[in-house]
């Protein structure tokens, strides 16, 4: 298969049948599918009970690739990921890691609860999600990794786990569905519960087609979003986004993808959405789709754009009000230019709220600061 037939395969094959079955993740799913196809990692991060192992577990299920997963705990040792050292080989004094059916062999990784882990691991960790490289010693080899997955109910403290954090580019909330979805959600998880003990659905793509639709990434021309993206990425530092010379580069992968994944080798502004998932805190997440969706709906929608560009979910009053409060009390820190951006970010999401009442209420939060604005 061509590299777009792939994609197409990806689609419609893999990404739509979990849709149906994982009632009011769709946005989850197709973030899933970008990251897979831009090879790069993927953090999710929500509540216990809201699917994320599921979801991961199912995606490997449907590829015909090689899959590790584990649960770490603060007592996780090496060896539990990478395997224990050759015994035999021991003996005869070489240092050989014996890693059949474990990391350093699989195609797709996924590591609940990631953030546990601790220091006697975090070194090879890095190098793994980073680099795609095992060292152990004096033993090093590439991987064959695909994707890395981590899941986590809680976001990193301390100042070594952010850096491992920092490693997975993509990041998407997991939450519980609303509740007029509830029905749907125990219906389709039902019906998933039934299927997990039929056989698996026969696996349509290999790991070798996912590497011949990740290597395509360099042929996607990107000419035509340089422009829009720069002018985001500016934006998004001046408003407090920490977002390195390193992650603006290999976002680039995951714009591809998203191009890819829509049948085409010509990026389009529309392809921008992927960066609603490089939040840093939980905080962020409004502020930054609201920027995002505003550099999109630059540009006319047109036919073949993908379907996240233009769909976003509602943005949630609560943490909007919590937002505009936070800005009003901390204007007077704030240089004005960096204010009046962060400002127009939140006031772009307001119309989008759907409670008459409350979309009035915070209409009169973003017009008194705009007042504060121009005295």
């Amino acid at each position: 298969m061509t590299p777009l037939e792939i994609a197409q395969h990806l689609s419609d094959q893999i990404l739509r049948p979990m849709k149906a079955v994982f009632v009011g993740k769709e946005e989850i799913i197709d973030v899933m599918g970008i990251a897979l196809a831009g090879g790069e990692n993927l953090f999710l991060h929500g509540p216990p009970g809201t699917a994320k192992s599921a979801l991961v577990n199912e995606l490997a299920r449907r590829l015909d690739a090689r899959a590790f997963d584990y649960l770490l705990t603060r007592f996780t040792e090496p060896g539990e990921l990478f395997g224990p050292f050759d015994i035999r080989r021991l003996r005869e004094g070489d240092l050989v890691t014996n890693t059949e059916g474990m990391l350093p062999e699989a195609d797709f990784i996924f590591l609940d609860e990631l953030l546990n882990a601790n220091s006697a691991i975090l070194n090879s960790l890095l190098l793994v999600l980073n680099e795609r490289v095992f060292r152990r010693g004096r033993e090093t080899r590439r991987l064959p990794a695909l994707l890395v997955v981590s899941a986590s109910n809680h976001l990193p403290e301390e100042e070594a786990l952010r850096a491992l954090f920092d490693r997975f580019l993509l990041r998407v909330h997991c939450g519980y569905v609303p509740e007029a979805e509830l029905a749907a959600v125990l219906e389709a998880g039902w019906e998933l519960e039934k299927s997990r003990r039929a056989a698996p659905p026969p696996a349509g793509l290999s790991a070798q087609n996912i590497r011949t639709l990740q290597e395509a990434l360099p042929l996607v021309d990107l000419k035509s979003v340089r422009g829009p993206y720069l002018e985001l990425i500016a934006r998004l530092r001046a408003a407090g986004m920490e977002v390195s010379d390193r992650r603006a580069v290999k976002l680039q992968r995951v714009i591809a993808a998203s191009a890819l994944m829509c049948g085409r080798q010509e990026a389009r502004v529309s392809d921008l959405w992927v960066l609603r998932c490089i939040w840093d805190r939980e905080e962020q997440r409004e502020m930054l789709a609201a920027m995002v969706q505003e550099t999109i709906n630059k540009d006319t929608p047109e036919s073949g754009d993908h379907p996240q560009a233009h769909g976003g979910s509602a943005p949630d009053p609560e943490s909007l009000a919590r937002d505009l409060d936070v800005l009003s009390e901390g204007w007077a820190d704030l240089a004005l230019g960096v204010a009046k951006d962060r400002l127009a970010a939140l006031a772009a999401r307001v119309p989008w709220v759907r409670q008459t009442e409350t979309r009035e209420a915070l209409q009169e939060k973003v017009e008194a600061l705009w007042r504060r604005a121009e005295a």
